[in-house]
């Protein structure tokens, strides 16, 4: 798990000179029994650290830490509020530019942080947020992943392959497929009416291919919102 933290160097970010920074930002919540609390954070910096690997930028350490308040009633699960996030993302932003560095890419692991896209929004052109709308879907495709991101929620097909390709020894036995498509009060109930083990997915279905065929997809579609940013 040491690589979940940069070992770069005052030197090296000196010499690199980058103008856009990467930020994981990750969750402490459950996920199931078979994956760890730290999963999003782990996904969200496998991720950064395979665009930090492909392009000029500064890479971060994560943030792990966020709004999982829907997955409050297992144990286990630390959120912090909305407001906090924006504030602590807001301020990295800006103690990036006053040091040189004036874009910033928050690279989410967590899809209840719906807060990262008002701060994307406010930012003006400084920051983006990726994966955007849609990329994941399309790197679910393009890995062979069978099911659909409505059905597979939660600690499912996508994110079993991830960490079975990233942290296999992370990955324990009992992740039981579970299915709960019509989740229409989610945000009023949390998940708990949806899912007995915090499942809402299909585990089984989870391979380290297609893991890894995933973080592929998404670093090649990052390209497009470097471009974007330094446009």
């Amino acid at each position: 798990m040491a690589d979940l933290l940069p070992l770069t160097t005052t030197v090296d970010a000196r010499e690199a000179a980058a103008s856009v920074a990467v930020l994981p930002v990750g969750s402490f919540e459950q996920h199931g029994p078979h994956l760890p609390l730290a999963t999003d954070t782990i996904v969200a910096c496998a991720l950064a650290r395979a665009v930090a690997a492909a392009y000029p930028v500064l890479l971060l350490p994560p943030i792990t830490i966020s709004c999982s308040h829907e997955h409050a009633a297992w144990a286990g699960t630390v959120s912090i509020s909305a407001r906090t996030l924006h504030a602590v993302v807001t301020d990295i932003a800006e103690s990036l530019r006053r040091s040189g560095v004036p874009k910033l890419v928050l690279v989410n692991g967590h899809g209840g942080n719906y807060v990262l896209s008002n701060v994307v929004q406010e930012s003006h052109g400084a920051m983006a947020l990726f994966p955007a709308p849609g990329e994941w879907s399309r790197a679910r495709a393009a890995a062979g992943i069978e099911t659909t991101s409505a059905a597979d929620m939660h600690a499912g097909e996508l994110e079993t392959s991830i960490l079975l390709h990233t942290t296999p020894d992370a990955v324990r036995p009992g992740g039981v497929d579970w299915q709960a498509e019509d989740r229409r009060h989610l945000l009023t109930t949390g998940m708990a009416p949806y899912t007995e083990s915090g499942v809402i997915g299909s585990p089984s279905l989870g391979s380290a291919s297609k893991g890894a065929a995933v973080l592929s997809h998404l670093t090649t579609a990052f390209a497009a919102h470097l471009a974007a940013l330094t446009a």
